[in-house]
């Protein structure tokens, strides 16, 4: 089993910055992928980054590329979504997801979820 723990979400104004963090405990060594999907209210949850085991490999929803960036600290077993010029669209909660199954990049399958944390931008 995989624990995550989301951290970091908050109330900023438009056009500022979060970093959002997710910490992973139990077995880690299996975890592969780790990605971020959102949910905002009435919608279906969405896509948002995900990043390779090694940190090499990346890859984005086309509404957040160029603001977030996603990195991952696998000595700390944590990854960090730094979000710049948030918009009033980026309100929703936002989950960590982690893969140990070795699925391609960009699938959507993962195998645990975080609780989430809100993130709500002002405008």
């Amino acid at each position: 089993q995989v624990q995550l723990v989301e951290s970091g979400g908050g109330l900023v104004q438009a056009g500022g910055s979060l970093r959002l963090s997710c910490a992973a405990s139990g077995r880690t060594f299996s975890v592969y992928r780790m990605g971020w999907f959102r949910q905002a209210p009435g919608k279906e949850r969405e896509f948002v980054a995900v990043i390779t085991r090694s940190g090499g490999f990346t890859a984005y929803a086309d509404s957040v590329k160029g603001r977030f960036t996603l990195s991952r600290d696998n000595t700390k077993n944590t990854v960090y979504l730094q979000m710049n010029s948030l918009k009033p669209e980026d309100t929703a909660v936002y989950y960590c997801a982690a893969d140990n199954t070795a699925r391609p990049l960009l699938s959507l399958g993962y195998d645990y979820w975080g609780q989430g944390t809100q993130v709500t931008v002002s405008s």
